[in-house]
């Protein structure tokens, strides 16, 4: 038999939050990334000579 030590299962939560943080932070960056890119494409497209 194998007792697990107590604060083990806090250290995992830890893990998980850091881990949802990391992603939201990715999600947010990309976000923005693309929506520049898109800004970037409409300013160029307004312009651009006709």
């Amino acid at each position: 038999m194998t007792t697990e030590p107590e604060h083990e299962g806090r250290d995992t939560e830890k893990w998980k939050e850091r881990g949802v943080m990391l992603r939201v932070f990715v999600y947010i960056f990309a976000t923005h990334l693309f929506a520049g890119f898109v800004w970037i494409l409409f300013y160029v497209g307004q312009h651009a000579q006709k």
